[in-house]
């Protein structure tokens, strides 16, 4: 299960003129019974949410004040988020006639038009403070409190993440909420702008577009609308045209294979980097110890100690922290077993919380063997997001590779890696349209959902790999990749052998050599094939394009 948590703005969504109706009511006890969490994030002041929402107790936390408190209505606490507001800053506005003006305990609100004077007042008194809108109304917070700031504190206090939260919205104030969470979504009366950039929007419009939503999250857990939400996929590789290919985030099974010392452990870093960045949590069991160092990484256990399922599972409980869980100091027979007894405890946590996104398994073929007889229901749990790394794909269950649904090839006999896969597995490959090839960063990946056969991608380096390239490109010497100065008649030979160099010979060369090489596109090229930083040769094309410069 894959969304775990909504949360929903109050006035102009959940509520029409103030007060929710007894479906919307409804539909959101079906969506708590369901084990889900809700949560009300609004810019209403708490007093005044509680005298009008009896439904409070509904959600397990409200974030009111755009973000500036926490309650628990369980227990019936708060918490602030942000410094009050000075009263000197109040009287300030209502001396330059603000009127009317709401204080809450982090909040002060007024209406437009006097949006103008409250920048005046703030920029004279030298403050830290932001306005924010809500279409008529303008809220005035500390610098970065707002709706995504709240909801990060609630999420915190349930143990979720927000790749497992739905949000919903109206108006402008729930942007950041909604650009925050794995989904977000705006009902029908929304302002155009944010339906603009909401992943989704519903088809009714008020209370009736929250139920509209409930519905389909306990229906489908949002299948149908997440298969058309691209920006948190992870970047794989580009193909021979520059395109990117991507992972899914969620529900891929990903099989990483080839011979040792192939850079199957580099390629496997380098997504297992992109995921940490992007926020989702990771569980890597690691046999052989050959990912000590992983960066944003937690690694439990060494050669002289092994990790408990105990220590495990406390630190993945909490979402921020991944883990690398290192059986070097396990015997070799009893690594599967271990295995086996920590998959269950995994996938009980991805119930109740739906971490760990991704596992991770390397030497996949010892710790996942073929089975005689049908597969024990812990090994079948062996769902989600999973990536598989192993030399030997043949000795890996079969029931497991079957489930896969992206194979990557690494080194050498890529066709015959992924010719072998689809035999073991069960499932047609076509020989694609390239052959693959064994050089370092090249690839043969296949894609289940495109059914379009493998194709070669150079893939993204680690973080390290980028950072060598970088320093190599500003500082070192890119030998017969080196740019060389020549100008028209071919009188000039001044070689630059790295980005620091060519700057300061750039300086240096007459306007008709630097002319020269520009209108034939010579900086861009050599940006793209040398350096291999498009961005920096896509911005030197355009420069080259534009005849107006001198």
């Amino acid at each position: 299960m894959r969304y775990l948590a909504l949360a929903c703005d109050y006035d102009g969504t959940l509520a029409t003129h103030g007060k929710v109706d007894d479906e919307t009511v409804s539909a959101l006890s079906k969506f708590a019974a369901s084990g889900r969490k809700l949560l009300l994030v609004t810019g209403r002041q708490l007093d005044d949410l509680l005298d009008i929402s009896p439904q409070i107790d509904l959600f397990d936390r409200v974030v009111a004040e755009n973000g500036g408190v926490l309650y628990r209505p369980a227990t019936k606490e708060e918490k602030l988020l942000a410094e009050p507001p000075s009263e000197q800053f109040v009287n300030n506005l209502r001396l330059h006639g603000v009127q009317p003006i709401s204080v809450g305990r982090c909040i002060v609100a007024t209406w437009v038009p006097h949006e103008t004077t409250v920048v005046k007042v703030i920029r004279e008194m030298g403050l830290e403070l932001q306005v924010i809108f809500n279409k008529g109304a303008v809220m005035i917070l500390p610098a970065g409190v707002n709706k995504a700031s709240g909801l990060r504190a609630a999420l915190a206090e349930l143990g979720l993440s927000k790749h497992n939260v739905v949000s919903v919205g109206d108006a402008e104030n729930d942007h950041a909420m909604l650009k925050y969470s794995e989904c977000g979504v705006a009902v029908r009366n929304s302002l155009p702008s944010l339906i603009e950039r909401a992943d989704f929007a519903t088809l009714n419009d008020h209370g009736a577009g929250v139920s509209e939503l409930i519905d389909l999250i306990l229906k489908s857990d949002l299948q149908e609308v997440s298969a058309t939400i691209c920006r948190h996929d992870i970047p794989l590789g580009t193909t021979s045209d520059g395109t990117i290919k991507c992972l899914r985030p969620f529900g891929t099974g990903l099989l990483l294979a080839g011979p040792s010392g192939s850079g199957k452990s580099t390629t496997a870093l380098g997504i297992i980097e992109r995921l940490i960045e992007a926020g989702y949590q990771i569980c890597l069991i690691d046999p052989e110890g050959d990912y000590q160092s992983v960066p944003g990484a937690v690694t439990l256990g060494n050669a002289q100690k092994a990790p408990t399922i105990d220590e495990i599972m406390q630190l993945l409980k909490k979402p921020k922290e991944n883990a690398v869980v290192n059986l070097l100091a396990l015997p070799l027979d009893d690594r599967p077993p271990f295995f086996e007894k920590l998959l269950p405890h995994l996938q009980d946590l991805r119930t109740q919380k739906g971490r760990p996104h991704w596992l991770i398994v390397d030497e996949a073929h010892h710790l996942l063997p073929p089975l005689i007889g049908p597969p024990s229901p812990a090994l079948m749990r062996v769902s989600g997001s999973t990536m598989l790394i192993t030399v030997h794909p043949d000795q890996v269950s079969k029931a497991v590779l079957s489930s896969l649904d992206v194979v990557v090839a690494v080194g050498k006999d890529q066709q015959a890696t992924m010719q072998n896969f689809s035999r073991l597995a069960g499932t047609p490959i076509s020989d694609g349209a390239n052959g693959g090839n064994d050089e370092a960063g090249n690839v043969l990946a296949w894609f289940k959902a495109t059914d379009s056969g493998p194709m070669s991608l150079q893939v993204l380096p680690t973080r390290s790999e980028r950072r060598r390239h970088q320093r190599k490109y500003a500082e070192g010497d890119l030998g017969g990749e080196s740019f060389t100065f020549q100008g028209p008649e071919a009188k000039l030979k001044l070689r630059a052998q790295n980005l620091s160099i060519f700057l300061q010979m750039a300086e240096g060369v007459d306007d008709e050599t630097w002319n020269f090489h520009l209108r034939r596109g010579d900086y861009s090229r050599w940006f793209r094939s040398a350096i291999k930083d498009e961005g920096l040769a896509a911005d030197a094309e355009a420069v080259e394009k534009d005849e107006r410069l001198d």
